[in-house]
């Protein structure tokens, strides 16, 4: 993609959400237009490569395309980040043939949706107790998912479930007889994004739907391998949530006067900016490096994606209370740019691993000779 084509497809996107991002959070749902004009442009998983259809782009480059659709809209940019993990598990867990059946279509306008998390087994997916049986020629899965980003909208769902002695991955779509989605309302954060539960009851599927055609493989492999491309994608979303934070926090110092000077020239104010665009410095660079350890397939990778995932959902945190005690009223709407901001950073520091166990793996990886 030419920088020309790419400043062509964010001015697309940008055209699209334009000012309905609010309502679009008030109403807990996105146009199905939207979805479908992105997805057969290739937007939402960007990284599918072009000889299975897709654009091919860097992780560095879909990272910007991820902060400029979250700056307009996290629960769009959610939508993504599910489409892009879930062809991301397709191609690296999935042979030729699944590859060849799965990607064109992900990468053409249907969408995609991953389920690791379940009542019992949060953090600790040790706990999961979700089965896929083999049956023959088939394999049977049951068990429930809880808050699949993107499940209300999605066309595949990536199951992660127990296999024998140890775990697969299947593909499943989301009309297959047996699978029934419970709406999550009234999230806190990314309220559009379309959070469900999965029920999987008895759904019988061919045995070729388990990726690679196997089971038995380790489960902090597979959670691993998946979870790196979205922990890449949040955390280049926060990098959006941040930009959005900065743009309006200085444009209400400029123009807003209280005391006889611009809220810009109160020293405790100016603070809180600069307290903002270092946040989102920061971020940007920490996602940059995660990027680039993506793209090289540095040994690193895995590291820098919680790396940045971890800074990068703080400072959207810390950030956009900064953006909401400068803005005070006029941010305190629900659904204000800010407001929502609010909401989503803090849901970024919960998903895809919560702040907590990223501390614990960046300490593992630090403590690693």
């Amino acid at each position: 993609m030419t920088p020309e084509e790419f400043a062509q497809e964010t001015t697309l996107i940008g055209e699209l959400v334009a000012d309905q991002a609010d309502a679009w959070d008030e109403a807990e749902s996105l146009p199905a237009e939207l979805l479908r004009k992105l997805g057969q442009r290739g937007l939402l998983c960007a990284q599918v490569p072009v000889a299975f259809g897709g654009l091919g782009i860097s992780s560095e480059l879909n990272g910007e395309l991820t902060a400029v659709s979250g700056s307009w809209c996290s629960s769009l940019r959610s939508v993504m980040t599910s489409s892009g993990m879930a062809a991301w598990a397709i191609q690296r867990l999935g042979n030729r043939q699944q590859r060849e059946d799965y990607l064109p279509q992900l990468a053409n306008g249907q969408i995609g949706a991953v389920g690791f998390s379940e009542r019992l087994a949060g953090s600790d997916l040790a706990a999961m107790q979700t089965q896929i049986r083999p049956d023959g020629e088939f394999v049977i899965v049951d068990g429930l998912k809880c808050w699949m980003t993107a499940a209300a909208y999605a066309d595949l769902l990536i199951i992660i479930g127990r296999y024998d002695d140890g775990a697969a991955a299947v593909a499943v779509p989301a009309n297959a007889p047996g699978v029934a989605l419970e709406r999550i309302p009234r999230p806190l954060g990314c309220r559009a994004a379309g959070h469900a539960n999965v029920i999987l009851r008895s759904v019988r599927l061919p045995a070729a739907s388990v990726l690679g055609y196997c089971g038995g493989q380790s489960l902090p492999m597979l959670v691993t391998a998946i979870l790196a491309y979205g922990r890449i994608s949040v955390a280049w979303g926060c990098v959006g949530i941040l930009r959005t934070c900065l743009n309006a926090v200085t444009q209400h110092a400029r123009s807003r006067t209280q005391f006889g000077k611009p809220l810009a020239e109160h020293q405790l104010v100016a603070r809180h900016i600069a307290q903002v665009y270092a946040a989102e410095q920061v971020a940007t660079r920490a996602c940059e490096h995660a990027s680039r350890c993506w793209d090289s397939r540095s040994p690193e990778m895995a590291a820098a994606a919680v790396l940045a995932k971890y800074v990068s959902s703080a400072n959207a945190a810390q950030g956009s209370a900064s953006a909401m005690q400068v803005l005070a009223s006029a941010a305190s709407r629900d659904t204000s740019a800010v407001a929502r901001a609010f909401r989503d950073a803090k849901l970024m520091e919960i998903i895809e691993g919560t702040h907590e166990i990223c501390e614990l793996m960046l300490a593992r990886h630090a403590l690693t000779p």
